[in-house]
């Protein structure tokens, strides 16, 4: 019996997948799985039988990825799944920039119980003009599930899209529009573009990439749209930019005490993923990836070990194995199988900056010693035998 214990609410839609195999906890003892959505993991103990960790959800922020690699637990996220709530939002931004319609909202708010309101919208609407997006040219900073929907979406309504992303994935290749200019350098699209939307992790290279220097690059009346992370962008260079006229809108999906209420910014209250779909999605992708690993020891979209996956167990013993990404570890291992008498019937082994995974089919079982034995090698974090 696997045990799981939710830190947030997870859909229903998810956690009905668990087949009769598996308990919810109400508690983190003893648990192999932890479903987390944005609840802080950070200062948490984790339990010794804790196997892995599912995001529902990108962003990994809240959860100590390194501490987790060393105690021999394996991080999920759910890449893509809330992509099209994103994507609909980010076009809703553009939409919302290019138009005062919040501006003629609240005038029509303020002027409720004028009897010729109607007449009076006629002059002012004027005020609350705007720009159409068809024509226009919007840069997409890194084409990961997000931002090649958008890409896509925006070229659909007549946008020229320039996308840059140096490290794009060839599912993304294929999924995106040819009608898309690869921009070879990010500084030829803060150039070149009317609208700018940044989609890519939070890393220490990419941490404050819109700054001073970036809109120094841009053209005078840019719009700006951050639904990725706060901290891609230097928002005192941004308020700076808003206020000199350089940056026409700036639209973040993150409010903070800097931005709200700031002329020219549009901050929204954190709501890209929030949608009863993105959820469900979420949920889902999760639940997957939590049963797939405990049952066939499969990784998949892991953000702290190799993605390595051996298909479904059918019943053979599996050795998994985590272990820092050192020479000579997979020899030590099939040396000490060899000499116990074990049989090696498939093997496969991934590695992923400092860490590595390593899994074995063996014919017939695995005794407790041997497991042990494995468990004492230098580097070893974690053995597991799934029989």
């Amino acid at each position: 019996m696997y045990k799981f214990h939710c830190l947030n609410p997870i859909a229903e839609v998810g956690l009905s997948q668990f087949t009769g195999e598996y308990e919810a906890e109400g508690t983190l003892e003893g648990v192999d799985a932890v479903l987390v959505r944005s609840a802080a993991m950070h200062e948490l103990e984790f339990d010794k039988e804790l196997k892995v960790i599912a995001r529902a959800g990108a962003g990994v922020n809240n959860i100590p990825l390194d501490r987790c690699a060393e105690e021999g637990i394996v991080v999920f996220n759910t890449p893509g799944a809330n992509a099209n709530g994103v994507k609909e939002l980010v076009i809703a931004g553009m939409l919302l920039a290019s138009r005062d319609i919040i501006g003629g909202i609240n005038w029509v708010q303020e002027h409720e119980e004028d009897g010729d309101v109607a007449k009076h919208a006629e002059k002012q609407k004027k005020a609350f003009a705007g720009c159409e997006l068809e024509g226009k040219k919007l840069g997409v900073i890194g084409l990961g599930a997000i931002g090649v929907l958008v890409a896509n979406a925006a070229a659909h309504l007549g946008m020229d899209v320039y996308g840059y992303d140096p490290y794009i994935s060839v599912d993304a290749a294929w999924k995106l529009s040819r009608n898309i200019y690869h921009a070879k350098t990010v500084d030829e699209l803060y150039k070149e573009c009317d609208y700018i939307t940044i989609h890519v992790p939070a890393m220490d290279s990419t941490k404050g990439m819109i700054n001073k220097d970036a809109i120094s690059l841009m053209k005078k009346d840019v719009v700006v749209l951050n639904f990725a992370r706060d901290v891609l962008v230097n928002e005192e260079d941004m308020i700076d930019a808003l206020e000199s006229g350089k940056v026409k809108r700036y639209v973040t999906d993150f409010p903070n005490p800097l931005v709200a209420g700031v002329k020219g910014t549009i901050v929204i209250p954190h709501l890209g993923a929030s949608t009863e779909e993105s959820e469900d999605n979420c949920a889902k992708m999760a639940v997957k990836e939590v049963m797939d690993f405990l049952e066939n020891g499969n990784i998949r979209n892991s953000v702290n070990y190799p993605n390595c996956d051996m298909g479904y167990r059918d019943g053979k013993t599996r050795i998994t194995i985590l272990h820092h990404n050192v020479p000579n570890m997979i020899g030590q291992f099939t040396t000490l199988l060899a000499e116990a008498g074990v049989n090696i019937s498939d093997m496969t082994n991934k590695s992923k900056k400092e860490y590595a995974y390593t899994m074995i089919d063996i014919e017939g079982g695995l005794n407790e010693e041997i497991k042990e034995k494995l468990g004492t090698i230098k580097d070893v974090l974690r053995v597991r035998v799934i029989e």
